[in-house]
């Protein structure tokens, strides 16, 4: 037996009104049938990931792979995402377990278990001393999984004493052991499944673990609602672990609930309850006495130790971070419990976590209007590097499309109707990566520098990119040619950045940060004369910043300034430090910011009128996604403002993207590209470029600025 197809986890149905009187609602059409068989259809997916993320070391489980036909080997990302989730359901059991340790008897209760491996998993790691477990599911589920098990030996040994059991009167169809009862029963019919769960068993007075994994949220909502209520009525000393989705409509969001909808498996409780607040009163309100909700980015930076954090980051080539914080902001972990022994099993920030909540502090302004680019050039990548040719004309290099690396250059041009997208060939020594740099040159030139094909391979070649605009401007012509450079360059990286400053009358590109396959974050710092085409020491002054990528860095002042980025750990930052100019080299000074920035990286800034303005971006720590933020480099005081979507035709995603200013002024900026792999909901790839007025929040500031 042998079928694996869509993506999450089986879900089951129950829900009723009050203690043994339940209000049955109809199921009919044949259209909830076929709900009802993508909802189960999930199962299979979700299952051959588990498998995969084991295989890889993530996390053991032997048993996993008995329930799949062969292990296939999903991305890095998919196997974090599960890992996740498995890691943080199995620290509640174990909580579970540590407070009820002096019960002679315990219960555990998996609703939509499907092909979970979790009993033979804990029998044999000895872990099921007065422990029974129970598991429901769909009845064709569960008998396919019955099947399994009996034909496969090492399943089947682990239960010597099982026998299948079917209930005409219920048209239950479970199988039945000593800790052991899978239980297949259509649950929206209530009364059979608390008929098929007292014979098979199971005590209600004893305290008892309610293992949900994404399983409520494919259910209406009010049937979901009953569940958790049905659950604290009749079950006085228990514990409720469930994991699903949140933030429904924000980007992330968008994609994740288109992907459901395809699968014709909608997601419904997150629209309700899109929160993590919301769903930890949603508990309350049901009956249950305690609950704690966290997301997962709080869960694995705060309830998992630095060591195993560094091990299961270590164990594949990694380069997916800001997927990776985004998939983990959107599920959570929440556990709720129900009578004094289980209230100890809760889940517990540190007292001091190091991902705290933050409200940003939105300016008293109008959301900044985004609009698709003038022509709606068709531009889908991400990890692009872009630089201005001239007015009017923006390269860019590299990046990653739909149809893998880009391997030719383009160039967006400005003609009388709009903009156009020029896909160039370049002459010369040909560069295919991502997440390099592109640096404009006073008198023409850019200069390309690093990135990598793979996380295993990063580039540390420095390339010289002349062009000819031609007329008309769309005959454009680039050469590429690798540069040779005298003294100790920089080591082959990607996610750092490339500045023009100046000292003693010389150009100088500074390369600072980023990554390397073996260096999760760099701080070193690198001056390449351009002149003289010569990695060169200069004496810098200060405390040097924290080591980090995926920051942004822009001249300013005969120096720089950088900003934000993904520090030690993967924590995003909030600071900014002025690169500044002395008589002997330059000097660090630190930005005080006032209020501080939410942190960030992967988003883009440029200096305009002593402001620094920041631009989209990822965070971990507060709602919503990244606006614009606006810091004045003299005061250091920072605002953030909204930007309003309203006319972009898709979910737009401002990381990974680039972006380059489209007038002197700095008024206006385009943003373009950006997106990435929404875990397993599919690649999501910004359309077109859009653009920002910012004359609106520049004024602004201005005013308040002469107040």
């Amino acid at each position: 037996m042998c079928t694996h197809a869509s993506a999450v986890v089986l879900p089951c149905c129950f829900y009723g009104e009050t203690s043994r009187v339940f209000r049955v609602m109809p199921i009919n059409s044949k259209r909830e049938q076929g709900k009802d068989a993508a909802v189960q259809g999930t199962n299979d997916s979700s299952v051959v990931s588990k498998v995969s993320a084991a295989a890889q070391g993530y996390f053991h489980d032997d048993f996993l792979k008995h329930f799949v036909c062969k292990v296939s080997r999903r991305a890095p990302l998919i196997n974090r995402g599960y890992y996740v989730r498995w890691k943080a359901v199995d620290h509640c059991m174990n909580q579970f377990f540590h407070a009820t340790n002096s019960s002679s008897r315990r219960q555990i209760l998996s609703l939509g278990a499907g092909f979970d491996s979790l009993f033979f998993r804990l029998d044999s790691e000895g872990a099921l001393g007065g422990v029974t477990v129970f598991e429901v599911d769909f009845p064709e589920v569960a008998r396919r999984k019955a099947d399994l098990i009996n034909s496969n030996a090492c399943l089947k040994d682990t239960l010597p004493d099982w026998e299948a059991v079917s209930n005409q009167q219920t048209n239950a169809v479970f199988i039945r052991s000593g800790h052991y009862n899978l239980i297949g029963v259509d649950v929206r019919k209530e009364q059979m499944v608390e008929a098929a769960l007292s014979g098979a068993g199971l005590q209600w007075d004893t305290p008892t673990l309610v293992l949900s994994e994404v399983v409520l949220t494919y259910m209406e909502t009010q049937w979901s609602d009953a569940v958790i209520g049905w659950a604290a009525r009749l079950l006085p000393q228990s514990m409720f672990v469930m994991y699903e989705q949140i933030h429904p409509d924000d980007p992330f969001g968008r994609v994740m609930q288109n992907h459901f909808l395809k699968l014709n498996s909608s997601i419904h409780a997150l629209k309700q309850y899109p929160h993590t607040v919301a769903q930890t009163q949603r508990f309350i309100q049901k009956g249950w006495e305690k609950c704690v909700c966290l997301d997962m980015n709080q869960f694995y930076f705060d309830l998992l130790p630095e060591d195993e954090r560094q091990r299961v980051e270590g164990l594949e080539p990694f380069d997916e971070f800001e997927e990776w914080h985004q998939k983990c902001s959107h599920y959570f972990i929440l556990s709720a419990s129900k009578g004094s022994v289980t209230n100890q099993a809760l889940l517990m920030l540190p007292k001091s976590p190091s991902i705290p909540h933050v409200t940003p502090q939105w300016a008293e302004h109008p959301p900044l209007v985004i609009q698709p680019m003038c022509g709606s050039p068709c531009i889908e990548a991400v990890g692009m590097a872009s630089a201005v040719l001239a007015p009017g004309n923006i390269l860019l290099t590299g990046g990653c499309g739909r149809s893998g690396r880009d391997t030719v250059a383009r160039v967006l041009i400005k003609e009388q109707g709009g903009w156009k997208c020029a896909r160039v060939e370049a002459h010369g020594d040909r560069v295919v990566s991502l997440y390099q740099t592109l640096t404009s040159i006073p008198g023409g030139g850019v200069i390309l520098f690093g990135g990598r094909t793979s996380p295993l391979n990063p580039t540390g070649s420095i390339v010289w990119v002349t062009f000819d605009l031609g007329d008309p401007l769309s005959a454009v012509q680039l050469s590429f040619k690798n540069m040779i450079c005298t003294g100790t360059g920089p080591k082959p990286r990607w996610r750092h950045t490339s500045t023009l400053v100046c000292h003693n009358d010389k150009t100088f590109l500074f390369v600072f940060g980023g990554r390397t396959e073996k260096d999760p974050v760099l701080g070193d710092a690198h001056f390449l004369c351009l002149e003289d085409k010569h990695w060169t020491e200069i004496t810098v002054a200060g405390v040097v910043p924290e080591a980090r990528h995926s920051h942004s860095a822009c001249p300013y002042g005969g120096g720089l300034v950088i900003f934000g980025g993904l520090g030690k750990g993967g924590r995003p930052l909030c600071d900014a430090f002025y690169l500044r100019p002395t008589s002997s080299g330059f000097c660090w000074e630190t930005q005080n910011l006032h209020p501080p920035p939410v942190p960030r990286y992967s988003h883009s800034a440029h200096v305009i009128n002593e402001k620094l303005v920041v631009v989209g971006g990822v965070w971990l720590q507060a709602d919503g996604v990244p606006g614009v933020a606006v810091i004045n480099l003299n005061t250091g005081s920072c605002v953030e403002i909204q930007l309003d979507t309203s006319s972009v035709p898709w979910p737009l995603m401002l990381h990974s993207f680039c972006s380059e200013l489209l007038d002197s002024e700095g008024t206006e900026v385009v943003l373009i590209g950006g997106g990435g792999n929404c875990f397993s909901f599919g690649t999501h790839l910004n359309l077109h470029p859009v653009t920002v007025d910012l004359r609106p929040i520049l004024c602004y500031l201005n005013e308040s600025d002469h107040k």
